[in-house]
């Protein structure tokens, strides 16, 4: 089985500064780096083909948010 071993080049890859994945972040980090972004009241978090979606609230409107592989935050319409 080579679980084990796609497990270490993630670890390696995340602990070694490589490419940043929505994936690899814990949720407290995922809540974080939005609140940074300017979102609050950040909930409803869910992995997705799309990436991590999650439901927040900037500018006191309420948003719909994909954070993709690379990181990038982008609001759903």
């Amino acid at each position: 089985m080579r679980t084990p071993a796609i497990f270490h080049i993630v670890l390696l890859l995340t602990i070694g500064g490589g490419p940043s994945s929505a994936h690899a972040l814990t949720q407290e980090e995922l809540v974080a780096r939005l609140q940074a972004a300017g979102y609050s009241q950040v909930s409803d978090i869910k992995s997705t083909a799309e990436g991590t979606t999650a439901k927040a609230v900037k500018n006191g409107k309420d948003v719909r948010l994909v954070v993709d592989s690379s990181g990038q935050i982008k609001e759903q319409k």
